[in-house]
């Protein structure tokens, strides 16, 4: 399965990884690290997450406060539509969606 990210999804996965890079010298590498990782199990399971409303689901990112809201664009596509902290913004994803 192809997994796309919209702009609004890629912004808030680099701003995390500058985050996490300004706060110890090669974190934000590690983050990325288990974003794509994450979106890697997204592409081979994409049901293995559970719903959070409609066909958009959530997917916890290993060792970071951070998840992967996405859903279904065609058979063939999953797009991740934000990546979000756990503790902030809780419902950010939902204006995307």
């Amino acid at each position: 399965m192809r997994v796309a990210y919209r702009l609004a999804a890629g912004r808030d996965i680099g701003e995390a990884r500058a985050w996490y890079e300004a706060e110890r010298t090669g974190r934000g590498g590690e983050f990325q690290r288990s974003v794509e990782a994450l979106q890697r199990l997204i592409a081979e399971h994409p049901q293995a997450f559970p719903v959070v409303t409609g066909l958009v689901r959530r997917a916890l990112v290993a060792r970071f406060p951070y998840a992967l809201y996405y859903q279904p664009v065609d058979a063939d596509t999953i797009e991740i539509i934000a990546c979000l902290h756990t503790r902030r913004r809780p419902g950010g994803w939902r204006r995307r969606a």
